[in-house]
């Protein structure tokens, strides 16, 4: 009798779940917008105030995009005072909306890869995920690997398209 043997499972293939960097923290946002005189500009003093009264304990154990959703004139120390709050608390912010926010977090959590377990390896970033992982880290993950992987392909080990592999 013939037995099975599970080829995928037996391969040096090493895959990559792009979801297992997915960050737990809540995401918030803080949008200037809610800040304008008459919808148009900020007014330093009245903006000054408000952000002293603020409540920023409510993001706390979360991370923060600082963005302004209108076409107004804002000036960049607005974002930047924003932060001074948030930082005071420990809060992670970004200055930038919610896709900027997720690839911030994508970004700090490749940080933590150890890259050599890749190296000559042939490496597949998975594609399915339960979570919505931005087309930045699929792009920022293919960056850090290329230098060190044998090859890289997308999708599942047992169905994948290849991307990249080491000329000989």
């Amino acid at each position: 009798m013939n037995e099975i043997v599970n080829r995928v499972a037996n391969s040096p293939i090493v895959t990559i779940d792009l979801e297992k960097f997915y960050s737990p923290l809540s995401r918030y946002q803080f949008d200037i917008k809610d800040y304008l005189y008459q919808g148009l500009v900020l007014r330093e003093a009245e903006f000054r105030d408000a952000l002293r009264e603020f409540e920023w304990s409510k993001f706390e154990n979360g991370c923060v995009a600082v963005f302004c959703s209108v076409d107004a004139i804002v000036p960049n120390w607005a974002f930047m005072l924003v932060g001074t709050y948030l930082g005071k608390l420990g809060i992670e912010y970004v200055v930038g909306d919610m896709n900027a926010l997720e690839q911030y977090l994508f970004e700090k959590a490749f940080t933590k890869i150890d890259i050599e377990i890749y190296r000559n390896r042939p490496v597949v970033v998975k594609g399915c995920s339960k979570v919505a992982v931005p087309l930045y880290a699929y792009g920022r993950i293919l960056s850090l690997l290329q230098p060190v992987a044998r090859s890289i392909m997308y999708g599942e080990p047992c169905s994948t398209v290849p991307l990249y592999k080491v000329g000989k």
